[in-house]
């Protein structure tokens, strides 16, 4: 039976449905926001395994072609493997909402968000995160949602609940922001220099429309919901548990603060081999291996998490408010345009910036429309960053890291307009103990500026973390790997020392108060101020020079109704030029030229040649012509591409000749001035006889926009003749 409830968001109507598609799924619902709809189901295996120590979730978001009557492009006209975009909506969705599923539960558990219509006026990702959480709550898995999301923009100051796409690219802000109705449990977004109050208010505004979302899943559930499957609670208890527990918890209380990650890793790797000798036979059952594992593990969450709040002492000796030592070295790399190396404590980011051009953008084709992108961020995790072994690839986290680190730095990039190259900043993980992504907003800003990029200004980030207990809590800087998987929260702040370009929150808990989020951002802004300040003395400003190894981009405007000659019939002139000086021209509508060349002579000269075609002939003005015609009165010369002018006969020599070609031949170059332009347009030339009597010339070479650069008189030459004057 199909049940509907409605909610109205920023005066537009968000329907949720149930009961008439995918009614074999566990659950379905079918969301619509305007022309936007999304339809998502959700199933779970019919087998559970006992005692798993994670949730098998997977949550596959996919855009149809056809929601925005579209075909794909290229040879294959069907969808493949996810976009990139497509990949970052799927994590928008699992992150809130794997914490609440139980993992005794014990199945695997399958999340299908698809958007089947878009307006490209209203986003579908948001449509998505609600549709899912709803789909789970009224289906017969247990789960502790709803969760619900929302999309927050603030323009000029004013904060705008769900905006369309027009009014996300005029914004400063942009946040996507999920939560139950008891508190936010993530965040993603980024923005132009906003101040940590606004953040907060955009915060505060996105939980109670949250609130509201929620209570309409709940709504649905009443009428359609499911009995929740039970759960299959792990029955098996660890024997000995007790004395294992007395023997290793000293012990754990000295390896875990060991100075370096390796040095605790291998203390506490011993620790754990002692005891797993001790209550070998015991550990030989495949459920007590786990629980002993389980309980290495509760040992180390509870020391980590006591030492901080009750000391202030966290696992590598550092107080609450404490930044590892940094390090900032560039030009590392010879051959590449720019290069960093970022360390901060153990973790480090090789960061290499690549300059190309408008034919190296990145093209994309979804349902939001055509679009290219001139700046790009590559984000790697190699295994041995963590000395591990295992296949080279990128995952969901490497899409997810890079993204962050892009939007990060995109709000200090460079318009096109005022830097022509396409940009590609690659990272390339050395060393992972805590916010790699944030060692790579920071080594990124300076292997930017080491290239030349003339950002608007430098750009750091820090991970933030926080411990709870209760009423107590504490908020970390610059957080280890081990804060990051026994914290409550992970908490992304990148910005200029004016205001925050990129954020991103998870948090384990129920929720974060306002007094918290506060403190956490006025701690990460004193800490973000810190690492620019190492950073600026390293490199503060732009390179003076762009690497002899990048593309030379030349940019130029001319008049609209010049781009006709430019390129000439079937683009022969543009051809033309491209052979000669080995570029490439781009040509704009708006009358926008611009010339791309491997070596700078090759583009300065293709310049001077593109104003040579797109300029007006000038009276007075001495060009180097090439002789394209000779007749009987006189001889056509061409003095810019596609512009011929007469030489007449008579203005041919100082003494009278019989013929032209007694003086002249066809594809000689000559240097004539320009007489005359007449009432019909037509161009009077006269040709400068400027050969000395032994032969040898001193006409100096030929411009290659077509002028001549010999002298601007009929002085005397080097045998002191009397010139011609014309």
């Amino acid at each position: 039976m199909m049940q509907t409830v409605t909610h109205t968001i920023a005066g537009k109507e968000l329907i949720l449905e149930t009961g008439r598609i995918a009614k074999q799924a566990n659950g379905s619902v079918f969301a619509q926001y305007e022309g936007s709809a999304v339809i998502a189901t959700v199933c779970a295996s019919s087998d559970s395994v006992e005692g798993l120590d994670y949730v098998p979730l997977t949550v596959d978001y996919n855009e149809k072609y056809y929601a925005a009557g579209k075909i794909p492009g290229g040879f294959i006209k069907r969808e493949g493997r996810p976009k990139d975009k497509e990949v970052l909506v799927s994590r928008l969705i699992d992150r809130p909402m794997r914490p609440l599923f139980d993992k005794s539960f014990g199945r695997e558990i399958q999340v299908v968000p698809t958007t089947i219509s878009a307006d490209q006026t209203n986003p579908p990702d948001i449509l998505a995160i609600i549709a899912s959480s709803a789909a789970v709550h009224i289906s017969d898995i247990p789960f502790g949602g709803p969760i619900a999301g929302v999309r927050v923009c603030a323009l000029a100051g004013e904060l705008v609940v769900n905006p369309s796409y027009d009014e996300i690219e005029r914004s400063d802000l942009e946040i996507v922001v999920a939560g139950t109705k008891d508190g936010i449990t993530m965040v993603e977004g980024g923005a132009s220099e906003v101040q940590e109050e606004l953040m907060v208010r955009a915060l505060e505004a996105a939980h109670r429309v949250i609130i509201e979302l929620c209570e309409l899943q709940e709504k649905l559930r009443a009428l359609a919901g499911k009995q929740k499957l039970a759960l299959a609670p792990d029955t098996h208890v660890l024997e000995n548990r007790d004395a294992i527990h007395g023997e290793a918890y000293p012990k754990l209380e000295q390896a875990c603060f060991e100075p370096t990650k390796e040095k605790r890793r291998d203390v506490v790797k011993a620790v754990k081999a002692e005891l797993a000798e001790k209550y070998a036979p015991q550990l030989e059952d495949e459920f007590q291996k786990k629980l002993f594992d389980a309980l290495f593990e509760d040992m180390q969450y509870r020391i980590l998490r006591s030492s901080i709040l009750d000391k202030g002492k966290r696992v590598d000796g550092r107080g609450t408010e404490d930044i590892r030592p940094i390090t900032c070295e560039i030009g590392l790399l010879k051959r590449t345009h720019g290069s960093a190396l970022f360390t901060r404590g153990e973790t480090q980011s090789l960061v290499v910036t690549t300059l190309g051009t408008v034919f190296d953008e990145q093209i994309y084709d979804d349902i939001e429309g055509d679009k290219r992108e001139n700046f790009m961020l590559h984000y790697n995790f190699p295994p041995y960053s963590v000395g591990e072994v295992r296949r080279l690839g990128t995952g969901r986290r490497e899409i997810g890291h890079g993204n962050l680190a892009r939007r990060s730095l995109a709000a200090m990039v460079p318009s096109k307009e005022e830097f022509p190259y396409t940009i590609r900043v690659v990272s390339e993980i050395m060393e992972s103990n805590g916010s790699s992504s944030m060692a790579s907003v920071c080594g990124g800003a300076l292997s930017m500026l080491h290239a030349g990029v003339p950002m608007k200004k430098s750009v750091a980030g820090i991970a933030m973390g926080l411990v709870t207990d209760g009423d107590r809590y504490a908020v970390l800087s610059d957080i280890l790997g081990e804060e990051d998987h026994l914290g409550d929260m992970d908490f992304k702040v990148a910005g200029t020392e004016d205001g925050i370009t990129g954020f991103q929150m998870d948090i384990k808990i129920s929720g974060v108060t306002a007094e918290i989020m506060s403190q956490a951002l006025e701690q990460a802004r004193r800490g973000r101020l810190h690492i620019l300040s190492i950073m600026n003395q390293t490199i503060s400003r732009p390179s003076g020079t762009i690497s002899e190894f990048a593309p030379k981009i030349v940019t130029m405007k001319i008049e609209v109704d010049k781009i006709g000659a430019l390129i000439g019939p079937g683009g022969k002139n543009i051809k033309a030029l491209c052979e000669q000086y080995s570029v490439t021209i781009n040509t704009e509508n708006d009358g926008t030229v611009t010339i791309y060349g491997k070596k700078a002579k090759d583009a300065e000269e293709a310049k001077a040649a593109v104003m040579g075609i797109v300029s007006d002939p000038e009276t007075g003005r001495i060009y180097n012509g090439v002789v394209k015609r000779i007749m009987e009165f006189g001889a056509f010369v061409e003095i810019l591409p596609g512009k011929e002018g007469l030489v007449h006969i008579s203005k041919l020599s100082r003494q009278r000749i019989a013929q032209v070609t007694d003086i002249l031949k066809e594809g000689q170059e000559i240097p004539v001035k320009l007489v005359e332009v007449d009432k019909m347009g037509r161009l009077n030339l006269s040709y400068i006889d400027a050969v000395d009597p032994d032969g040898a010339s001193d006409m100096p070479a030929a411009r290659s926009d077509g002028r001549y650069d010999g002298p601007r008189n009929d002085g005397p030459g080097r045998d002191s003749r009397p010139r011609r004057r014309f």
